[in-house]
């Protein structure tokens, strides 16, 4: 049921609830014939003020003055409620607009998503599930509104203009995703995002064979091909299911209670130069260590006891989100705390 739908229907079962009150009363106490106590009740709400229909007894008068007081008020709210909700048929995309020009404006370090199709909305389905700030751009209203709907800020604009980049906070936004239906718009956007924000991380899709080193050389610092990662992924169900199913439980939701998380670093941590055995990390905070991406670029897997951890490293690490939490701090607090 839509809000507008809600909110009518809500008033609705108010003024009748209202008025059922009213005629039952003044039937039961003063024994009005039912249409004569629902006139009453009526003209009682109403404020109209044509008088009683019949003497009321004292008893009478102590439920009229109740019904006049509950009465008025619900017939002033149902009033207020459809004054709100015709402003906001006649100014709500105004107004809508404006709020969301406002929170994109407060938003830092977020990612921005251009495209909100199939690729684009797994993209912002992952983000809202990681609580992260996002907006999406599409060029398509009926998208936009899909993507409000769903909770999500979004603008309808075309993505590969720099003013909507600018738009949408390009200059202090964290990454971007180019999901946009051709390889050349996503280029576009592409060279667009990295030069108006140079330190931006951009992942984007490509779909034309060949065109993935191409997004390469412009900057892209991901760049996936469905096709081809599809083909792959079908092959690898035949030939090795059980390596499949584990890269699912690696890279898709692997429940409530576990998740997967990168962890940094910090230069000034107390756990600097500390090898995996030395931390105890599966003992004392409750995480394993799968993998540790050194700052220098390198992936090191399944790092062995002594290996010792630098600042800016980050450790690729699975456990419940309260225990990766704990970590995050520990790894985050400075010497001598």
């Amino acid at each position: 049921m839509s809000r507008l739908a809600r909110r009518l229907t809500l008033i609705g079962l108010a003024l009748a609830a209202t008025l059922l009150t009213g005629t039952v009363g003044f039937t039961l106490i003063d024994h009005f014939p039912v249409f004569d106590a629902f006139y009453m009740t009526l003209t009682t709400m109403t404020t109209v003020g044509y008088g009683e229909i019949h003497p009321l007894s004292h008893a009478g008068r102590v439920f009229n003055s109740f019904l006049i007081f509950f009465g008025v008020t619900t017939i002033f709210i149902a009033i207020g409620a459809m004054t709100q909700t015709i402003i906001e048929m006649e100014f709500g995309d105004a107004i809508g607009k404006r709020r969301n020009k406002r929170m994109i404006d407060k938003l830092k370090d977020h990612y921005i998503i251009c495209g909100y199709g199939r690729v684009g909305r797994g993209a912002a389905n992952e983000l809202m599930h990681a609580g992260v700030p996002f907006v999406v751009v599409d060029i398509a209203p009926e998208r936009v509104e899909r993507a409000m709907l769903a909770g999500m800020l979004a603008v309808a604009a075309d993505s590969t203009r720099d003013e909507t980049l600018h738009q949408v906070g390009i200059e202090r936004a964290r990454g971007l995703v180019a999901a946009l239906a051709t390889d050349a718009d996503n280029l576009f956007v592409l060279l667009s995002a990295k030069g108006l924000n140079r330190e931006i991380f951009v992942a984007t899709r490509a779909a034309e064979e060949g065109t993935e080193e191409k997004m390469r050389r412009a900057g892209a610092d991901a760049v996936f091909a469905p096709y081809s990662i599809t083909g792959h992924r079908l092959a690898q169900s035949l030939l090795r299911p059980h390596v499949l199913q584990f890269l699912d439980f690696t890279t898709k939701e692997v429940g409530e209670d576990v998740s997967i998380e990168q962890v940094r670093v910090s230069e000034n941590s107390e756990m600097v130069n500390r090898t995996i055995k030395d931390m105890q990390l599966r003992k004392e905070v409750g995480v394993i260590v799968m993998a540790i991406r050194k700052s220098d670029g390198e992936m090191v897997f399944n790092p062995p006891a002594d290996t010792a951890v630098r600042g800016g490293d980050f450790l690729i690490v699975m456990g419940h989100p309260g225990n990766l939490r704990s970590l995050e701090n520990l790894l985050a607090a400075r010497r001598g705390r």
